[in-house]
C-alpha cells in the first residue's frame, strides 16, 4: 500500500480534512461495492478491491474519531 492511500502517513489534519477524507473513502467503497454484481465486466470489482476500500474507510474513521475525542 502506498503512503498516498494510507491516512496514517498524512501529517496532522484538521477534523474538517478528516471528515472530507472519510466521505471520499465512503464514496469509493460504495462505488466498488456497487460494482460487485455489475453486469458489465469492466465495472465489476473483486472481493480484494472491496476489502481494501473497506479497510481504508475504517482507518479514516479511526483517525477522525481520534481527532475529535
Amino acid at each position: 500500500m502506498s503512503s498516498q492511500n494510507d491516512p496514517s502517513c498524512e501529517p496532522s489534519s484538521s477534523p474538517q480534512d478528516l471528515v472530507h477524507d472519510v466521505l471520499t473513502r465512503f464514496d469509493a467503497y460504495a462505488r466498488i461495492r456497487g460494482g460487485r454484481d455489475s453486469i458489465f465486466q469492466a465495472t465489476r470489482s473483486t472481493p480484494q478491491q472491496e476489502q481494501r476500500a473497506f479497510d481504508e474507510l475504517a482507518q479514516a474513521i479511526t483517525l477522525l474519531r481520534g481527532a475529535v475525542e
